[in-house]
């Protein structure tokens, strides 16, 4: 429990910092809120009672805390692009990723094992050639253009699935999953090639133990002693990575999301910067970054329920 609270409350700090750079950075770039409201159709004096509504004369420091107090309270403000509540918006939104990004995280992990395994038990032979080579193929090609060759394979191609566009689950749960599928699939690619080779390294250095030549020697069937005692040594670090490699999908979902027109928060992201909406880049950056702190801190319980060796203290 001490672990615990202490590691909420590094988060919670964590969260303060980047609270404040997302919101210095954001105020520090031309224009304001109030002139993207108006526009080039208001007048000097609008403009400057625009201002002094929206509290834009005050301090900086009186409008952070006016900001970071909102965020707190669940007001994050209304989106000068989509004219809606933020909250509103990130709610919907969240689903939307949240989908897509388990979803490659599922196709990475059911691929990026087995390859591993094999790798790590064939090592030095044609099998493990296969295997670092399809690892390697996934890091090296972007996700837009797996992204791309996806679209023209499966949508153009052979029809099979939708090309763009989201469907809510609570409408439609399957035709939900045939929308996600593509991006998930693009985004597991390079997240499978990661795991590959992070599933390989450990085995390789849990297959060369004593206890692995123990098992052998009682006489242990070899699916037994990867499966049962080999890979569940391993298997931690692996964890590891791809709960770190979450946080990193928000991040990195944005050209995918674009790419397909799938309007989750990385399209949200996209659109609050392709039109300067400085309160949903604002909450946009915040949420990813929280995101990715919680993955974190999630995967740290996690290894020390794989793994009991291992001392919080």
């Amino acid at each position: 429990m001490r672990y615990l609270l202490n590691r909420i409350a590094l988060l919670i700090l964590t969260l303060l910092l980047i609270s404040v750079v997302t919101f210095v950075i954001t105020n520090i770039l031309p224009g304001n809120v109030a002139t993207m409201i108006l526009g080039t159709r208001g007048s000097p004096e609008t403009l400057a009672a625009l201002e002094q509504k929206l509290g834009l004369n005050d301090p900086l420091l009186t409008q952070y805390g006016r900001w970071i107090w909102g965020m707190v309270q669940g007001d994050w403000g209304t989106s000068l692009r989509f004219k809606e509540p933020i909250s509103q918006l990130m709610g919907q939104k969240m689903l939307a990723s949240g989908i897509v990004v388990v979803m490659s995280l599922l196709i990475a992990l059911v691929l990026a094992i087995p390859l591993g395994i094999i790798g790590a038990v064939k090592q030095n032979r044609w099998q493990d050639t296969l295997s670092s080579g399809t690892a390697l193929l996934g890091i090296s090609l972007p996700d837009f253009f797996w992204g791309i060759v996806l679209i023209l394979l499966f949508s153009r191609g052979l029809g099979w699935l939708p090309s763009s566009g989201f469907v809510s689950p609570t409408e439609d749960f399957w035709l939900a999953l045939k929308h996600a599928l593509l991006p998930a699939i693009a985004l597991g690619l390079s997240l499978m090639a990661h795991l590959t080779r992070m599933t390989r390294s450990a085995m390789l250095e849990v297959i060369s133990q004593d206890f692995i030549r123990v098992c052998r020697a009682k006489g242990l069937g070899e699916g037994s002693i990867i499966f049962r005692h080999a890979l569940r040594n391993a298997v931690a670090p692996v964890v590891t990575v791809a709960g770190l490699q979450l946080g990193y999908l928000f991040g990195s979902i944005i050209v995918v999301e674009s790419l397909f027109n799938f309007t989750g928060m990385g399209w949200l992201t996209y659109q609050g910067l392709l039109n300067r909406d400085m309160p949903l880049i604002q909450a946009t950056v915040f949420v990813i970054a929280a995101v990715f702190m919680l993955s974190n801190l999630i995967v740290d319980l996690i290894y020390t329920v794989l793994d009991p060796r291992i001392g919080l203290e």
